[in-house]
């Protein structure tokens, strides 16, 4: 998925994607009133060339983690479940971030403290695994 997202935001490049965001919604007959739909339009249009660009090499970097992840865990590597650990503390500080320096919400400290939760389970999980080799 996150291919997909890198590669569309590549085509969305030098595009008017306001343009394409309301022919979308015509398309798919939605409800203008709702309050994301209201809201969408202004963010879509604060899209840069170079924002679009950072948002696809991010989720092409991500993406290839992702699959390298998943092909060391496959094979059963134990590699993959070290990086597994790095890959989820990764997202950490971009919740913190969310949380902290943007909109505090409810939401997002759940998704924070579960998290958190994981990556103190995988680390735990590791270190037993380790001392019982």
């Amino acid at each position: 998925m996150l291919l997909a997202v890198a590669i569309g935001a590549i085509g969305l490049l030098h595009r008017d994607i306001a343009d394409d965001l309301y022919r979308w919604i015509r398309r798919l007959n939605l409800d203008t009133q709702t309050p994301f739909l209201q809201t969408l339009p202004s963010k879509i249009e604060s899209l840069t060339p170079d924002k679009l660009t950072l948002v696809s090499i991010g989720t092409f970097v991500y993406s290839g983690l992702f699959f390298t992840e998943g092909i060391g865990l496959f094979l059963q590597k134990r590699w993959a479940e070290y990086f597994t650990v790095v890959i989820t503390a990764s997202f950490v500080p971009f919740e913190i971030y969310e949380l902290v320096a943007k909109e505090f919400s409810a939401m997002k400290l759940v998704l924070l403290l579960a998290n958190a939760a994981i990556l103190i389970y995988l680390v735990w999980r590791l270190r037993r695994e380790r001392k019982e080799q």
